[in-house]
Order: structure tokens, then C-alpha cells, then sequence
């Protein structure tokens, strides 16, 4: 199935860009979402006259991408969990947990947009992100403190 892109989509290509895909993803995901159209010549026609306000508009949510993350990684935040030795936690830290503790901040961040590069486990400074744009990640660190008894 061949598609015109509106917006960037990551893995897949940037704004205009006609790319194949599967039929399912395509009608199920990508023209739904608004993120691409058929690939036909009636099509093309109007993502040309479009085309600068789809680009003005993708540039204008990098930039605002970009903000949030300088204001994101200003967050000093910390968790209290309960742990077996002082050390370790019972079970782990989630993205929902994580994506709960941003989102009190007053963000409205989504746990699929977080990225651990290994589970949080035990006490102490750990380091996330979080992907706000398809150009833009967020570092954030979180510290994990024990719960006293």
C-alpha cells in the first residue's frame, strides 16, 4: 500500500514522503491517525498545496517539543517504595509509575512515551526519558528512597 506521509512518522520517513506499507498498518494506524493518506494522484495534488502549512505545523510541535523537554528535565523528582533490606524493592519501579510522577507535575505525558534502559530496582538516582517528538527525548532522573518503618 503506498502512502503519502503528513507528518513524521519515525522508522517510517518525514512529511511527503510516499512509502509502502502494510495494508493493515496503513488503513489501521497511519490514515486514522492522521499521519498519512492514499498514495493517489488527487492526493498528491492537495498534499502540494498543503504542503508548507504541514511543515510549519511539524515545525511549530518540535519546538514545543523542545521546550517541554528543557522544563522536563528541571524536575527533581523522588519516590518512596518499600524494600526488603533498605536496598532493594519489592517488585520495580513502572513507566506508569514514572509516567504518574511526571504527569503530577502538571504534564501529560503517556507511559508508552517513557524509556527505561533497564529496569529500576533498587534505591537510589536512576535515569529515564521520555519521547516527546520523533526528534525530541527528554533525560530525567528520578531518586528511589527507601520507606522507613
Amino acid at each position: 500500500m503506498q502512502l503519502i506521509l503528513l507528518e513524521r512518522v519515525e522508522g517510517l520517513g518525514n512529511v511527503g514522503d510516499v512509502v509502502n506499507v502494510r495494508p493493515g498498518y496503513g488503513r489501521n494506524y497511519l490514515i486514522p491517525q492522521g499521519k498519512a493518506a492514499l498514495a493517489t494522484e488527487a492526493n498528491r495534488k492537495v498534499f502540494e498545496r498543503r504542503k508548507a502549512q504541514l511543515l510549519a505545523k511539524q515545525q511549530a510541535e518540535l519546538e514545543k517539543a523542545k521546550t517541554v523537554a528543557e522544563k522536563l528535565s528541571e524536575l527533581d523528582l523522588s519516590l518512596v517504595r518499600a524494600t526488603s533490606d533498605g536496598k532493594h524493592l519489592y517488585g520495580s519501579v513502572s513507566t506508569g509509575d514514572l509516567a504518574e510522577l511526571v504527569n503530577a507535575h502538571g504534564y501529560d505525558i503517556a507511559r508508552r512515551n517513557i524509556i527505561l534502559d533497564e529496569q529500576i530496582k533498587t534505591v537510589g538516582e536512576h535515569h529515564f526519558r521520555i519521547r516527546l517528538h520523533p526528534d525530541v527525548t527528554a533525560e530525567l532522573s528520578v531518586k528511589v528512597e527507601s520507606e522507613s518503618h
